[in-house]
């Protein structure tokens, strides 16, 4: 990737970045409205908006972190923030899946959810932004050891 020119890694970065930010942008909505804010839009309606998003996003940030880690692997050797990213990258997919798994996020589109479920909703929200603020931050940080 080196040999393709100066502007492939730039290119790359950005597209990054754009995936990142399609992600985090998404979940920030979700994960906002899973702690209690904006209560009047009904969670089903706000899911099925933003989890698409998010999903292309996550698609593109890993491909071209993937793509760029290939290029640069060897320098991250030994980088404290480079070994906290991906464990947080691990866990909010993690959290993803148990959220998708919950009998209160299979609700969603039935019903409207008790208080005892949406407890659990913003549990899994409040998770879902501390992973992602980690991997983010650490992501970000990377360059800077």
């Amino acid at each position: 990737m080196r040999d393709s020119g100066v502007w492939t890694y730039g290119i790359l970065n950005l597209g990054h970045i754009l995936g990142i930010s399609t992600l985090f942008g998404s979940l920030l909505i979700l994960d906002l409205h899973l702690l209690g804010l904006w209560r009047r839009v009904p969670i089903a309606a706000l899911s099925r908006a933003t989890v698409p998003v998010a999903q292309v996003g996550f698609a593109l940030a890993a491909l071209s972190g993937i793509c760029m880690l290939s290029t640069n692997g060897t320098e991250y050797i030994g980088n404290p923030f480079f070994m906290i990213k991906f464990p947080a990258i691990g866990l909010g997919l993690v959290n993803v899946l148990v959220l998708s798994r919950l009998p209160a996020w299979r609700a969603r589109e039935d019903r409207e959810l008790t208080g005892g479920e949406h407890r659990q909703l913003a549990i899994a929200g409040g998770l879902s932004l501390a992973c992602w603020l980690t991997a983010i931050t650490s992501g970000r940080m990377i360059g800077y050891w």
